[in-house]
Order: structure tokens, then C-alpha cells, then sequence
């Protein structure tokens, strides 16, 4: 359960979320806790979760080691820091800063050198969707993503189906919409890596999760997990998410 605070919260904000959250989830075992917030809280949120089953990760980063690339991040800068995961090519990355499935390519290969699991997000727009093009629009930006990849370097990856018309929006795939989209990824994941490369990748949904939906989809086989945006955000609704 994976929860993306994109860009709200400060320090103080992030110390607040901790104190609350940590008690909730502290007999959660069964599954594992990631929260990604904005890169000025990631030493609240490492240290407040210091000693608790609760992983940090970042929201992007930059496929480069170092160098003139001002306002960028490293994979080496978050796992330093105390990072263990990190989004790649959330749809809003795509959506405003122009990035493609060879740009997420280069970033997944960054951050899995690092030592950092991506998660990798893709999903269809509502003309896409509209228009029938959804098996294909997820094709293509998960083979791109994960194209060069080995079977081993494949193996530490998770990826999230985020429709882009059920992010922010209220609205949400019904779990059979979700699941469809899921089996769609897992196909294309068994034709590249094999069955058993597919059928162990962990996908996660994301768009509109909240505690009143999260039973609805995990019922489904297809769906292993989820990426939360608003409902991540208070600790009492994210910790039913996680606990539902």
C-alpha cells in the first residue's frame, strides 16, 4: 500500500502525519507500507519512521549520477538519504513535465542500480479509454518502460495502472474495469519475461482509493496492492486503506 502526497505538506506538516499514522499500522504485517513525499520531507518522514516497518520513497528522480541538471535528483541522492523506493512517470510527470516511456526507461535502470525499487505507472487518458484504445495505450508504455531490461532487473520492479480520468477526479475504475487493465499489463509482462516473471510482479491500482473502495478492488485476484494520492494524506484514512 503506497501512499503519494505529491505536493502538499511540510516538514512539521509530514512530523504532525507520523505521530498519528505510526500507531495505526503497527500490528500491519500484512503488507508492505510506502509513503512518497515531496523531497523537502524526506528527512522528517526517514526519521520519524526510524525503527517502524514504514518505507519512504521519492516521487521522481533523474536518470544522470550527477551533474548540471539544476532542480533535478538522483537515485543515489534518495537512497542516500534513506529512500527505498520511488515513482517513476506518474501520469501528472507526463502530463505537465513531458516525460515519455524512454525517459522512464532510463529512470527505472537508474533507480534499480541505486538499489531503489521503482514503481512504474501507466494508464490511459478518458479519449483513450473512449475510443478503445486502452489495451493498446498500456501496451505501449509498459513494454516501453521496461523495454532493455533483464529478467533479473525486471524482477524488482512493481508497476501501478493509474486511468488518468480516475486520478483527483471522484471518479473511479469499478474493480472489473481495474482487473481487465491488470490482466492486460501481466499479459504483456508474460509475452517479454515468461509466466512466472509475470505472475509474481506485484500491480498496483491508483485513481480516486479510498477507504470505501479498497475492499471492492483488492477482492480482485489481479490487483496485489494500491497507489493512493488525496486519501493518503490523513493518517486515519490512509491507516483503513492500509488495514482494510
Amino acid at each position: 500500500m503506497a501512499g503519494n502526497w505529491k505536493m502538499y505538506k511540510t516538514p512539521s506538516e509530514t512530523g504532525a502525519f507520523f505521530d498519528k499514522f505510526k500507531p495505526l499500522v503497527a500490528a500491519s504485517t500484512h503488507c508492505e507500507i510506502v509513503i512518497c513525499p515531496p523531497f523537502v520531507d524526506l528527512p522528517a518522514a526517514i526519521d520519524a519512521c526510524h525503527g517502524t516497518h514504514i518505507q519512504i520513497g521519492g516521487q521522481n528522480l533523474f536518470w544522470a549520477k550527477e551533474g548540471a541538471y539544476t532542480g533535478e535528483i538522483s537515485a543515489a541522492m534518495l537512497k542516500a538519504a534513506g529512500s527505498k523506493w520511488v515513482i517513476v512517470a506518474h501520469s501528472e510527470r507526463r502530463q505537465y513535465f513531458g516525460e515519455t516511456e524512454e525517459s522512464a526507461n532510463k529512470k527505472i535502470a537508474a533507480a534499480l542500480e541505486s538499489g531503489l525499487t521503482p514503481i512504474y505507472c501507466v494508464g490511459e487518458k478518458m479519449h483513450e479509454r473512449e475510443s478503445g484504445k486502452t489495451h493498446q495505450v498500456i501496451e505501449t508504455q509498459c513494454i516501453g518502460g521496461v523495454t532493455n531490461l533483464t529478467p533479473e532487473q525486471f524482477s524488482k520492479i512493481v508497476i501501478a495502472y493509474e486511468p488518468v480520468w480516475a486520478i483527483g477526479t471522484g471518479k473511479v475504475a469499478t474493480p472489473e474495469i481495474a482487473a481487465d487493465a491488470h490482466r492486460c499489463i501481466r499479459e504483456q509482462l508474460r509475452k517479454k519475461f515468461g509466466p512466472d516473471a509475470a505472475a509474481s510482479c506485484r500491480i498496483l491500482y491508483g485513481g480516486s482509493v479510498k477507504p470505501d473502495n479498497i475492499r471492492s478492488l483488492m477482492a480482485q485476484p489481479e490487483i496485489d496492492g494500491a497507489l493512493v494520492g488525496g486519501a493518503s494524506l490523513e493518517p486515519a484514512s490512509f491507516a483503513s486503506i492500509v488495514n482494510f
